[in-house]
Order: structure tokens, then sequence, then C-alpha cells
């Protein structure tokens, strides 16, 4: 990438994940870990011009149904809440498309996923859990 450093890229590989960062960091056994997934439908991948295009189809390749960038396995930790269908990791990030998300507005498609109100949720759990 021009200008732009990538060696974060490589700590986020299964492969660092599995062999360097879960050894170093054990889960605490005061902690409890929860996790959700996401999934892209395979009938609808990626748009063309989209940055999640090429990595949405190693990671099926490799690992199966994914949010673009994490696979639905890699992502169950602790106490898995759940798979989001139909949602990108961009999604997850509230990272959305304002050019398209104001015209699928003025022809009336409404968002299918909310970001603000899924955290929202998440902290609503947690605090009925006692956390």
């Amino acid at each position: 990438m021009a200008g732009l450093g990538t060696a974060a890229f490589a700590q986020l590989t299964t492969h660092h994940l599995t062999h360097v960062f879960n050894p170093a960091v054990p889960d605490d056994p005061a902690v409890r870990y929860f996790s959700f997934g996401a999934a892209l439908e395979p009938s609808r991948p990626p748009p063309l011009l989209s940055p999640l295009r090429l990595p949405y189809r190693v990671v099926s390749a490799a690992e199966g149904p994914n949010d673009g960038l994490v696979s639905v396995s890699s992502s169950q930790w602790g106490e898995y809440q759940g798979t989001l269908l139909g949602v990108s990791h961009l999604d997850l990030i509230n990272w959305n498309n304002r050019l398209r998300s104001s015209l699928r507005g003025l022809v009336g498609i409404k968002p299918s996923f909310n970001a603000v109100a899924f955290y929202l949720a998440i902290t609503d759990m947690l605090a009925k859990e006692g956390l």
C-alpha cells in the first residue's frame, strides 16, 4: 500500500494469532469472554469496488463463511453469541458507504444492520449479566 505500513496485518493472520499471540496472552480465568461472528451471504459477495472483495474470496477459500476479513470459525471465542448473517466487517465497525446509504435511503431501502444498536444491545446484555 502506497505510504502505509502493512506489518500490522501479519499480526492478524490465523498463523500469528494461533502460534504467537494466543500462547503469549492466555485467557484469564476470572474474565468471561463473549464473541460474535459475522458472515456475508455467498450469493451476495462484496461489490466489485469494495475493499473487502478480494479478502472475502481468500478467506472463503481458506476458512469458509466470513465477513470479508474474519472467518466465522476464527471469531468464536469464549461464550459464542451467534453469527450475524449478511453483515460485513465494515458494517461491524460502522464504516458504511455514505453515498450508497444515501441513495438507498432515497428509494426507501433501510439498512439491514445498525452497528450502534448492535453495540448498545451488547452493553445491555453485559449489564444484565452483572458485568
